[in-house]
C-alpha cells in the first residue's frame, strides 16, 4: 500500500514463530470527479459506506479518463495519488509497471474494493479467515487459494481481514487501478509465503504511508 501521495515504492521484510491452523471461511490528494463524491453522504453523521458502495465508487472513478491520465507513470516502481473517497473512506489511484506487485498482505478491519482502470491485474487471495493476533507462522489448509484476472473495467469488493496479493503480470504494459477502504486503513500486515506456510513479516501503520 502507498506511502506519501505520488511517491514511488513498495515494501516488505522482517522475521517472525508459533503455529496455528488457518480455518477455511470468507472467501490511493487529487480531487475525484464531483459525481463520484456526491453519491455518498459525508460528515460525522454519514453512514459508513458498504463494500458495494466502495465498489461503485472505484468503478465510476476508474471511468474518469482525465484523472487516470493525470497519474505519473514510473518504469521502476508503483506510483500513487490519494483520492477523496466516499463517506470518509480512504482511496488511492495506483499505477503498476510491468512485473510489479504488492506481495501478500491484508487490510485489518477495513472492507475494501478495487477496479482496474487500465491494463489488467491478477489477484491471488485466500478463502480463509486468519487469526487476528498471537501467531507468526500458519500452515494453510488445502483448497484455500483463489485466483482471478481482472481486465480493464473489472473490479471486486472484499471484507475485513482479506488476505491477497495483486500483480501486473504483463511484460510490457502498465496497469492502473482505483482502490477504496473503510474505515481508513488502521494497519496492513505483510506476509511471505512458501508453499502452504504463511509467515507474518511486518505490520505497517498509517504513518508509514500517509
Amino acid at each position: 500500500m502507498p506511502t506519501p501521495a505520488s511517491a514511488v515504492g513498495a515494501g516488505v521484510t522482517s522475521p517472525a514463530d508459533v503455529t496455528a491452523p488457518a480455518t477455511p471461511g470468507a472467501d490511493a490528494g487529487v480531487p475525484v470527479p464531483p459525481d463520484a463524491v456526491a453519491a455518498a453522504a459525508t460528515g460525522p453523521d454519514a453512514p459508513a459506506p458498504s463494500a458495494a458502495e466502495l465498489l461503485d465508487f472505484v468503478r465510476r472513478t476508474a471511468e474518469d479518463t482525465a484523472l487516470v491520465a493525470s497519474l505519473p507513470l514510473d518504469p521502476e516502481g508503483r506510483t500513487w495519488l490519494r483520492l477523496e473517497g466516499p463517506g470518509g473512506s480512504e482511496a488511492w489511484l495506483i499505477s503498476w509497471p510491468p512485473g510489479t506487485g504488492t506481495g501478500w498482505h491484508d487490510h485489518a478491519e477495513s472492507t475494501g474494493a478495487f477496479t482496474v482502470a487500465a491494463g489488467a491485474l491478477r489477484e491471488h487471495s485466500l478463502a480463509a479467515r486468519l487469526p487476528t493476533d498471537g501467531w507468526k507462522t500458519l500452515e494453510l489448509n488445502e483448497g484455500v487459494d483463489r485466483t482471478r484476472l481482472l481486465a480493464t473495467g473489472q473490479g471486486r469488493a472484499f471484507g475485513q481481514h482479506h488476505v491477497h496479493e495483486v500483480l501486473n503480470e504483463s511484460a510490457e504494459e502498465h496497469a492502473v487501478s482505483v482502490h477504496a477502504y473503510y474505515p481508513p486503513l488502521p494497519q496492513i500486515r505483510r506476509y511471505s509465503r512458501t508453499g502452504t506456510v504463511l509467515r507474518l513479516e511486518q505490520t505497517e501503520h498509517p504513518e508509514d504511508w500517509q
